[in-house]
């Protein structure tokens, strides 16, 4: 099966084109620029669902969810929101079909069903869930609101990519409103941490947390936070946003409170979310020419047996066997699958399952029934060794630590190889064009120099790191003073 695989080095999207498909996680539907995304793919969603939804509760937000229409006066109330998405806007403009009197057993629009105000598909749902708030604060109270929401969302896209960029995709939205600004963003900052710690513990991708550039914001915000990480082929991905939304939306929607002292205000606002984008971030961080990587603590399966038996009674006693280890590793919370398929030689199920990316697989025969050993078998690393049957359990839960240090340990090496510092726009455009990944270059502040960079070398600032240093520069490209050093990159 990995042998089908195109390589990375010969096409980096051609590769991730087709493991995505063969891997079994999604594939185009017959819907233009909308995925199907298969059990296994969509298993991997829900385990990061999980923990991204513990995380979230721990940090006192609840779940509510809201409608998947929004009424074109709602929607353009909030003047920049509505122009950042207007290109993007599924309309829906009548509410029935009727059987077509010219062409039998067809059916057309109802020209007698037009709404009296067109919807949009929501592409986010600050519109609604601000209106929807005004009627749920009056007083201080009432605040602060933490929700999150889990849903879909729509986005019109004529070039997409199964999970980096699709018509329509899965999300969490989180929309909080606060009495103080101060609160606000600190509320948008610990969000951008909890993404943060996501991406770096359970997905093993590190990552830069940073603020974006004006031209850069959420449509409607006064400041966006990013967290940016640096795939195989040197692109940057946005892997998470938390956007401080000011009292703008309060505003356009009237939602105001009485303060303890009775003085009527605007309240504050954030929204921030992560999406089925970062299943791309996933497999892009990791996988190799074999097929997927998976973090152990990502991964649906953590640990699959491959029986090597010639008979039924040599099958018989590895299964006996695998289900005593299985048990015990069961009860440490580790997932597993015993292949017993018969249609398929050991030699292939090796394959699917590393094409798969199973962090290790166990495989034992009639000799290792005889010895008392089983081989176990690292997928990050293609290392075998040959373990005692009663060390099993102990070695499995060590290797499954190891294999998510070491994921991210070579994640974050790459990364930093591929953080370049320059001072001139020669060195700028060298690095872009052949080395890639980030470049830390001074910038002058304006937006006219960012958009001439990306004009002339497609690499875009992916945000001005929170730690980065202050120190005295001129700007790469217009030789203006700036006081720190931005990360720029060409990103997906």
């Amino acid at each position: 099966m990995s042998k089908k695989l195109t390589k990375r080095s010969d096409d980096y999207s051609k590769w991730y084109n087709e493991l995505v498909v063969k891997a079994d996680l999604a594939e185009n539907s017959a819907v233009r620029g909308c995925m199907v995304i298969k059990p296994y793919g969509y298993a991997i969603w829900e385990k990061m669902q999980a923990q991204l939804d513990k995380m979230f509760k721990e940090t006192g937000h609840e779940n509510a969810y809201f409608p998947l229409f929004v009424p074109k006066s709602l929607f353009e109330a909030e003047e920049k929101n509505a122009e950042g998405f207007a290109k993007e806007c599924a309309v829906v403009t009548h509410y029935r079909l009727q059987a077509d009197p010219d062409k039998k057993g067809k059916l057309r629009v109802d020209p007698e069903a037009k709404l009296e105000e067109e919807l949009v598909v929501r592409p986010t749902s600050e519109a609604i869930i601000w209106n929807t708030y005004k009627n749920w604060i009056q007083s201080y109270r009432d605040l602060p609101i933490l929700i999150n929401q889990w849903a879909n969302v729509v986005r019109w896209e004529m070039r997409t990519r199964l999970f980096l960029r699709t018509a329509e995709f899965l999300w969490q939205e989180g929309h909080t409103a606060h009495a103080t600004k101060e609160e606000a963003i600190a509320e948008s900052l610990q969000m951008q941490r909890v993404y943060a710690e996501f991406a770096e513990d359970f997905m093993a991708m590190p990552v830069v947390k940073g603020a974006k550039t004006e031209s850069e914001r959420f449509a409607g915000a006064l400041d966006t936070y990013t967290i940016e990480a640096l795939m195989q082929d040197g692109k940057a991905l946005q892997a998470g946003t938390s956007h401080f939304l000011g009292q703008n939306f309060a505003e356009a929607f009237d939602v105001k409170y009485v303060t303890k002292e009775g003085k009527q205000e605007l309240v504050w606002a954030t929204s921030w979310g992560v999406s089925t984008r970062l299943m791309g971030g996933l497999i892009m961080t990791h996988s190799d020419d074999a097929g997927l990587v998976l973090p152990p603590k990502l991964a649906p399966i953590q640990v699959v047996f491959v029986p090597i038996y010639k008979n039924e009674e040599q099958f018989d006693a590895i299964a006996e066997k695998v289900a005593e280890i299985s048990t015990e590793l069961k009860n440490k919370g580790v997932s597993i699958k015993f292949d017993k398929r018969d249609t398929l030689r050991p030699g292939a199920k090796f394959a699917e399952w590393e094409l798969k990316g199973v962090p290790l697989r166990i495989a034992m025969g009639a000799r290792d029934l005889e010895n008392g050993t089983v081989e176990i078998a690292r997928r990050d690393t293609f290392e075998k060794q040959s373990v005692a049957q009663e060390a099993v359990v102990d070695t499995v839960l060590h290797l499954l630590e190891t294999i998510q240090e070491d994921l991210f340990a070579n994640a974050k090496s790459f990364r930093d190889e591929h953080t370049t510092v320059v001072d001139t726009f020669e060195e700028f455009k060298d690095v872009i064009e052949n080395k890639g990944g980030f470049v830390a270059a001074h910038w002058d502040g304006t937006a006219e120099t960012e958009n001439k960079i990306k004009e002339l070398t497609k690499a875009t600032i992916r945000c001005i790191p929170l730690d980065a240093l202050e120190e005295e520069g001129k700007c790469v490209y217009s030789g203006q003073k700036s006081t720190k050093r931005v990360l720029f990159a060409k990103a997906y």
